[in-house]
């Protein structure tokens, strides 16, 4: 098992002392309070650094970090079976466990959060060719005409919302620092409209958190223009961040396989195509890199090396900023369902822990250290689980007792 909040590299200093880009003019609906904090804690940082690479040489090598956080088990053992029996009492499957679920959120409104990668969509070779299929796509589209529902992926925003292609979605990319709301186009001809007994979810016109700059977001209603939720916490870094990936792609363009991918406010550099024997080296490279950035994190997920802004933001942020947007922020009646794979999904499992409110469904076959309360085994799964929620919300029980949103009979 690894360990989920595990930063296998901090901050290194650079010989000319690398400077955050200045802001210019005021960015419309941006979260800027985040990446003014980076500011204010960049001294902070720099005297961490010496630190964190003295315990960076006391760790392990990067072959080793980068093979824990990426298992591979061809067959299970005895002793793995046991194991994983024994994990999944701990974090029973949401399918055997669905009416007790289903039982917990009546009386309140359920609002849907979903990772992309190994969630919906298996885990492949290629990032540039990780599809979801038609049936889950389907399977979204109806969860979504039900409950307000977010993909909250490490991905580029355009690009995961391309690969999803649903319009009526909230959108949280580069691990939750670039989010919008569903475009303009949500109510056409071909999806239903909501009911006039479903509760709508706007919250315009109202004093933005003392924690971010302007934003605007509603849910989407037959008669009403939808209004864009954009947060970007990290706008200031994107100078930064593209020099980065120029600097990364050409150190790592001697490993056959490794591929750098700019999702926008963070990098990812994927080693699922390398050579095992050739992971510590690519390590290195990335870490040469990264060094000279000391306001950067390098972090690890399946199979890929990320690098994000140091700033307090991550996909529990964007839950949160999610949920306060819609105006749940301290409401007793609303059940978070959060649906994630990664490690860095647990950022969401820990908010919702906390809260003492919401459901976490961790998406593995093999047993990891996690914050969440239930599990999955796959995509699968995922679709199957989302299936019997829909199916759940359409029949006559439930309605009664629930307050989750029904579709129109027509």
């Amino acid at each position: 098992m690894t360990n989920q909040d595990v930063v296998v590299s901090e901050m290194g200093i650079s010989a000319g002392g690398a400077a955050l880009p200045g802001a210019g003019g005021p960015a419309l609906f941006a979260c800027r309070s985040a990446a003014a904090g980076a500011m204010s804690m960049r001294q902070a940082y720099l005297d961490l650094a010496a630190v964190a690479a003295a315990a960076r040489s006391a760790s392990c090598t990067w072959a080793e970090a980068m093979r824990a956080s990426s298992p591979t088990r061809s067959s299970r053992s005895a002793a793995d079976v046991d194991e994983f029996t024994a994990w999944v009492r701990k974090h029973p499957s949401a399918l055997s466990e669905f009416e007790q679920i289903a039982g917990a959120s009546k009386g309140k409104k359920i609002v849907m959060f979903l990772d992309y990668d190994g969630t919906l969509s298996p885990i492949v070779a290629d990032p540039d060719a990780a599809f979801m299929s038609d049936a889950m796509r389907a399977a979204v589209r109806e969860v979504a005409k039900r409950f307000p529902t977010a993909i909250v992926s490490g991905r580029c925003r355009d690009k995961v919302r391309n690969f999803v292609g649903l319009s009526e979605l909230y959108y949280a990319g580069s691990h939750g620092m670039d989010i919008k709301g569903p475009s303009s186009n949500v109510c056409s001809p071909s999806s239903s409209p909501p009911s006039r007994n479903q509760p709508e979810y706007r919250t315009t016109n109202r004093t933005p958190p003392s924690h971010h700059s302007l934003m605007k977001i509603s849910f989407p209603h037959a008669n009403l223009q939808p209004e864009s939720v954009l947060c970007q916490p990290a706008s200031e870094f994107l100078p930064m961040i593209d020099e980065v990936y120029k600097a990364l792609v050409e150190k790592t363009k001697s490993t056959p396989g490794a591929k750098v991918e700019n999702n926008k406010f963070c990098l990812s550099v994927h080693f699922r195509c390398v050579d095992e024997k050739r992971w510590n080296a690519l390590g290195e490279q990335v870490k040469d890199v990264i060094k000279e950035y000391p306001l950067l994190k390098l972090t690890q997920g399946r199979k890929v090396l990320e690098i994000r802004p140091s700033i307090k933001w991550d996909k529990g942020k964007a839950l949160e900023f999610l949920l306060e947007s819609l105006g749940f922020a301290n409401s007793s009646d609303v059940l978070p369902v959060y649906i994630g794979d990664d490690r860095t999904d647990e950022d969401a499992f820990k908010v919702l822990r906390k809260r003492g409110q919401g459901l976490g469904i961790l998406v593995s076959k093999f047993p990891k250290e996690t914050n969440a309360s239930y599990s999955l085994q796959d995509p699968d799964e995922v679709m199957e689980f989302l299936l019997r929620l829909v199916e759940w919300t359409r029949k006559p029980s439930s309605s009664s007792s629930s307050s989750m949103i029904r579709p129109r009979v027509s």
